[in-house]
């Protein structure tokens, strides 16, 4: 990078930090994980209790970054023509007319995305990996920047469809989020009773800190982030144990291994630098490999979550210095 354009990256999700924490609280790693996932171009998974400010977060994102912003309720008779679109037969002029779906959006919400069957899910895949959509034979771009935010209740079982693993693996991150400390919750208490609504955001004065052009030119910054080869290596060591751990049943694949890559050099450019150290490798490997890797059976039925397992392969791999 130039080191005029050094800090472009940094001073952006500054920006979109500081909006985001007028109706966020507390919940710093949700915040910068998805800054980054947005920097680094990818789809993000959320996991999380209901109420925790998943579906609050995506819409004041959008807001902050003034792009198109649509909201799927995902349901057990959702269709996929419900999520991608349909053609219609116009009566006037005697032709078949597109009428899309809301997937044709810059900032998607897919909210519960687990009570929709398989069949629907899948409606997804294409536009998640290629930013494209199939309809009736037919390929239609998406706009540009994409991204979808997914959220999931990880408690709920009954009426749900767990998500096949290759539309799991399409999302660069699974951030899972927890319930906010006694300060933190006192706080939201304490913006509520002043007058707070998580409906209606324009009370809450939130900003437009950019357009999707400046998205665009801050991920070109974020491809020029310097990764040395020993750091290649050390990612590549990583995925390799998650291969060979005699704990974890399927370990990461190559999109594992360049999902890594791209989020610490996204980690990298967050905090100012135009080069990846092995402090952004170790803070991007859990939520970019927790979904990625399935544990031994008898191991999840001890209790035992994919975090420990990545702890600890990620405490035996010798860090390049």
């Amino acid at each position: 990078m130039e080191s005029v354009e050094k800090n472009i990256v940094k001073e952006l999700a500054q920006k979109i930090d500081n909006e985001l924490k007028k109706v966020i609280v507390e919940q710093e790693e949700l915040i910068e994980q998805s800054i980054i996932s947005l920097l680094s171009g990818g789809h993000v998974l959320l996991e999380g209790v209901p109420g925790l400010a998943k579906t609050l977060m995506v819409r004041a994102l959008a807001r902050t970054l003034s792009l198109d912003f649509k909201r799927i309720q995902f349901t057990p008779d959702l269709m996929p023509a419900d999520v991608t679109g349909t053609k219609i037969f116009n009566m006037q002029t005697r032709e078949f007319e597109l009428k899309k779906g809301p997937i044709f959006t810059n900032l998607l919400l897919a909210d519960e995305i687990n009570r929709t069957p398989p069949k629907t899910q899948a409606g997804l895949l294409e536009a998640m990996a290629e930013q494209t959509v199939s309809i009736d034979g037919e390929m239609h771009q998406l706009p540009s920047p994409y991204m979808v935010f997914a959220t999931q209740n990880p408690l709920e079982y009954e009426g749900t469809y767990p998500l096949p693993e290759a539309l799991v693996d399409r999302f660069l991150m699974k951030i899972i989020i927890d319930y906010p400390s006694n300060n933190a919750e006192k706080e939201v208490l304490k913006r509520h009773n002043e007058g707070f609504s998580s409906i209606d955001l324009d009370k809450v004065n939130l900003e437009a800190v950019c357009k999707a052009e400046d998205i665009l030119k801050c991920r070109e910054q974020v491809e020029k982030v310097r990764v040395d080869e020993e750091l290649l290596e050390y990612i590549v060591k990583i995925i390799s144990e998650t291969r060979n751990n005699p704990t974890i049943d399927i370990g990461s694949s190559p999109r594992g291994s360049i999902a890594l890559l791209q989020c610490s050099k996204a980690c990298a450019a967050y905090n100012g630098r135009d080069y990846v150290i092995p402090e952004d490798i170790k803070k991007m490997a859990v939520p970019t490999l927790r979904h990625r890797i399935i544990l031994k059976p008898e191991l999840e039925l001890e209790g035992v979550k994919p975090e420990q397992v990545l702890g600890d392969i990620l405490s035996k791999v010798k860090v390049p210095r």
